[in-house]
């Protein structure tokens, strides 16, 4: 029987791992700031980022098929194979976006960007080829070192990519001449590389116990068998991505739209870190629920915990003198930017409560293989995301962060609540 140290034991050092991401986002958001023209690059490098994510979407839960699913050394293989034909597809995706008349069509077209913010974006955008597949590449091995206890190393391995990305953002800020967006994702970049392969050497002995334990017995995992498991994960990656994207397109439509497109970014990365907290609960929940839920409560107890404590931490932050000294002095944004933030990241204090929620059920929905309402659920939400926003840029005269803070707020707390009665009909049945 799980215990509720079990559980704390086997989420701390996913929740180092995800609380270092979520600094990454400030770090270079600050670093960016910091350099000339500072609005158009922080606009260019937030929606480079969000665009190269949406494409990257197919290989964000090959780390939860992974820990779901490499049950043995075939089982492994298979999935490495799988693995290989991903991250090929994501980066002909990034390949064929870079094509100049195509990003034309998808930065004017699609998203409507200002000009000046298309133009300086493209080479950031560039930068980030590699990117998906490394992320790709070490999900996987991630996820074998979840399923096998290891996640301590998981988090030195984020260690070695913050460590990569500041300094190479450093590096490229020394040399001089190189535009923010240039320096945020080719950071990124750097760093995702570097973890990539600091994780493909901590998992060697995980990779020898598979071979010491294979035997002809085992059963073959088949491609389709991995598909009907990944395929509804992806597809809520895909869609869930294509919010920033969403987002942009409305933002530019609306009152301020430069600045809006500016602090977005700055604002999701902030409240990102205590969120972060709840993100890495999905893994814990998948490894230590059980397959009949028998640990449910137990996961649900820490959890609850986990709620009270970044709830609090952020609305002692965002309702107080603090939040403007930490935008102007940490994230490095102008006076003007600084308050541009601050209702925006009020309305946003509701999502670290709605991240470990949404971690919780997901875990259920995906350990009792009903991946499918995991889907459906992120549909609710990019539909209210999308529908509120539509609502607000139409007859409301709010600039576009504030609209884009309403309407995640909005989208995400209807995606809960389906999410809580998706796993509550799971649970009522143990």
């Amino acid at each position: 029987m799980v215990t509720t140290r079990d559980v704390v034991r086997f989420w701390i050092p996913l929740s180092f791992t995800w609380m270092m991401m979520s600094i990454e986002g400030p770090i270079l958001t600050s670093i960016v700031a910091r350099l000339p023209f500072d609005k158009l690059n922080l606009a260019a490098y937030g929606v480079a980022v969000a665009l190269a994510m949406l494409i990257e979407s197919p290989v964000i839960h090959l780390l939860s098929t992974s820990v779901a699913l490499a049950r043995d050394y075939v089982s492994m293989v298979a999935l490495r194979r799988f693995t290989i034909k991903i991250n090929a597809l994501v980066t002909l995706g990034m390949c064929v976006v870079s094509i100049p008349w195509v990003y034309d069509r998808v930065a004017y077209d699609l998203i409507y960007l200002p000009t000046e913010v298309a133009t300086l974006m493209y080479w950031g955008f560039v930068c980030m080829i590699p990117w998906p597949a490394a992320i790709g590449y070490r999900r996987f091995y991630q996820g074998l070192l979840i399923r096998n206890g290891r996640t301590r190393l998981v988090a030195y391995g984020t260690v070695i990519r913050l460590a990569g990305m500041l300094c190479s953002a450093l590096a490229l800020v020394l040399i001089g001449g190189i535009y923010g967006v240039v320096v945020g994702t080719a950071s990124l970049t750097v760093g995702v590389i570097l973890e990539a392969a600091a994780t493909r050497y901590m998992v060697r002995d995980v990779l020898e116990m598979y071979k010491e334990q294979s035997s002809a017995h085992q059963i073959p995992l088949a491609t389709s068998e991995i598909i009907r498991f990944w395929l509804p994960l992806a597809a809520t990656s895909a869609i869930g991505f294509a919010v920033t994207p969403l987002l942009a397109f409305f933002m530019s439509r609306a009152p301020n739209p430069l600045a809006s497109l500016a602090v977005l970014p700055v604002v999701d990365s902030f409240v990102f870190f205590f969120r972060s907290f709840g993100f890495s609960y999905q893994e814990v929940g998948i490894a230590m629920v059980g397959d009949k839920q028998q640990n449910y409560r137990v996961v649900r107890e820490v959890g609850v915990r986990i709620i009270i404590g970044t709830t609090v931490l952020l609305a002692g932050v965002a309702f107080t003198p603090l939040l403007p000294e930490i935008y102007t002095v940490i994230f490095g944004l102008q006076t003007e930017l600084a308050s541009f933030a601050i209702y925006p990241t009020m309305i946003l204090v509701v999502l670290p409560t709605i991240a470990v929620a949404y971690s919780l059920y997901r875990s259920v929905l995906i350990t009792a293989r009903q991946n499918v309402k995991v889907t459906i659920s992120t549909v609710l939400e990019v539909g209210g995301i999308a529908a509120t926003m539509m609502l607000l840029v139409t007859w409301s005269q709010l600039n576009g962060a504030l609209s884009a803070a309403i309407s995640m707020a909005v989208g995400r707390i209807a995606s809960t609540v389906y999410l809580k009665w998706s796993a509550g009909t799971i649970l009522a049945g143990r």
